[in-house]
């Protein structure tokens, strides 16, 4: 299964990716970039996105990224270092990018940033997976 196949199945099939909005701009083996607009329901009491949107983005990059090599992979650690506010209608993009990888682990980081402002960084999103036995 080729990695745009393996993406666009696990986009089809996460229903929390769809129901956040998130867009995929552009599909690599090993990376992605993704993309959601800061909808009202995403804002917590201090009327800013609430931090597990990023954390959500985030996460699902990693899980296209990594599982875009052909093996199943599944996340076991991550952690997230919020940077700038968001409020309703900001858009912001995730791209992630394979930093390590062994046999059976792999390092991920993930940068967060507004979508219009490519330098302006959102968060920084760390995150390791480990790869399985099974092929997609």
């Amino acid at each position: 299964m080729k990695h745009i196949e393996i993406i666009n199945e696990m986009m089809a099939n996460d229903f929390f990716s769809q129901w956040l909005g998130i867009k995929i701009i552009k599909q690599e083996i090993g990376s992605c970039k993704l993309s959601l607009i800061i909808k009202k329901e995403m804002l917590n009491g201090f009327g800013i996105a609430h931090g597990g949107i990023t954390y959500s983005l985030a996460d699902s990059a990693l899980a296209f990224a990594s599982n875009s090599k052909g093996i199943k992979s599944v996340s076991i650690e991550t952690s997230i270092s919020h940077i700038e506010s968001l409020h309703e209608n900001d858009e912001i993009t995730a791209e992630v990018f394979c930093e390590t990888e062994t046999k059976k682990l792999g390092h991920y980081r993930i940068k967060i940033y507004f979508s219009n402002e490519p330098n302006l960084i959102v968060a920084l999103f760390n995150g390791t997976v480990y790869k399985t036995s099974k092929p997609w």
